[in-house]
């Protein structure tokens, strides 16, 4: 036991005074420490509380959203959130308390994105100019760009010289540069949306850039490269094949047919030209036909025609781009009824399914010359 009567020295006393210090210091951090926790979690979950869930925009994929006659403003703000144009009910009812002009929504079809910023949605929807949709239309498949303008006047009644007079401005459409400014063939058969303020120039933009969609999901420019031919070849190989077979268990290997030929210097001799430089309406042509001066008469001129022969769909570009592996040099579609197709890889086998061919022409009259 330390004597009362002996003070202790001022070195121990220091020592004491420090370690009681240093308790106090740790103290207090825990307190600073755990208060900036408690105030952190506090705060972040206060704030989450009143935070709205919305995209950031401007949105991704296009779509076509329809808005029903009659539809409230909750309603309007469903459909948008099932179709994933916004993130969340509460972005929706945000942006409506905030915009007086809401209940201006009017019923229809309207092109949108998916994950749209709320605000951006709506506003979309109260002024939605060429977004808002009058119409659909559907352009076939196979057609020449004559009877394309035909059928897109009739469709969206807009005037078929408004058509004519944008496709000769043809640097205004957003062609591939390999088209040269040439629109035949670039306009890809399809079912549009008519939008209200749509004019002849945006909806063959519109078609332009279907064209180049489809052809990037296919990578026909990659694959032409692979075949030692240029896209704009390609393009016409598929406008032949959309003219000569219309079933595509077919098309792959009528592409290749096309391929051999032109590889072996020998003349394509396709009615389908023939008919396209005679704008003929028949199934086959005659001697006279074939003595077109036309430089789309494969019959005497050898080589690929000098552009497309029509608009091919989406099958026969796959088909142009990626042919069937084969020896085949001939092809006749010897049933117009079924479109059955057969290949031969030599003139005998070729001069049998001719003569199938003729036969089913005596059996079926009036069939291979309308």
């Amino acid at each position: 036991m330390l004597d009362p009567e002996v003070k202790p020295s001022p070195a121990r006393e220091i020592a004491h005074r420090g370690k009681g210090c240093l308790a106090v210091v740790l103290a207090l951090a825990v307190l600073v420490f755990g208060g900036y926790f408690v105030w952190d979690r506090t705060s972040t979950f206060l704030s989450g509380i009143g935070e709205v869930p919305d995209y950031p925009g401007p949105g991704k994929a296009a779509v076509t959203i329809t808005i029903p006659e009659d539809s409230s403003l909750d309603g309007i703000g469903s459909v948008l959130l099932e179709d994933d144009v916004v993130k969340s009910s509460k972005a929706w009812d945000a942006a409506v308390r905030a915009e007086p002009r809401a209940t201006s929504i009017q019923s229809g079809r309207y092109l949108m994105k998916t994950q749209m910023k709320a605000v951006d949605a709506l506003n979309l929807l109260i002024n939605p100019g060429e977004s808002r949709v009058r119409a659909q239309f559907t352009v076939p498949e196979g057609l020449r760009l004559s009877a394309q303008v035909t059928a897109l006047a009739k469709a969206t009644k807009i005037k078929k010289s408004a058509y004519e007079k944008a496709l000769d401005d043809p640097s205004s459409l957003g062609l591939p540069s390999y088209a040269k400014n040439r629109p035949e063939g670039f306009l890809f058969p399809d079912t549009y949306e008519l939008t209200a303020d749509a004019t002849a120039t945006s909806t063959l933009r519109q078609m332009v850039s279907q064209y180049k969609n489809v052809t990037d999901d296919i990578g026909l420019e990659a694959e032409a490269k692979k075949l030692g031919r240029s896209p704009y070849e390609v393009l016409i190989v598929a406008s032949i094949i959309e003219r000569e077979v219309n079933q595509n268990q077919y098309r792959a290997k009528v592409a290749q047919v096309l391929y051999n030929r032109l590889d072996a210097g020998m003349k394509l001799g396709l009615d389908s030209t023939v008919i396209y430089a005679e704008n003929l309406k028949t199934n086959t042509t005659t001697p006279e036909d074939q003595a077109s001066k036309s430089p789309y008469n494969t019959y005497r001129y050898q080589g690929l025609p000098p552009g497309p022969i029509s608009a091919p769909g989406k099958a026969a570009l796959e088909a142009a781009a990626n042919p069937e592996q084969g020896d085949w040099l001939f092809f006749v579609t010897v049933n117009f009824k079924t479109g059955e197709t057969k290949f031969a890889s030599n003139e005998a086998d070729f001069e049998k399914i001719r003569a199938e061919f003729q036969q089913y022409c005596r059996d079926n009259p009036g069939t291979c010359d309308s």
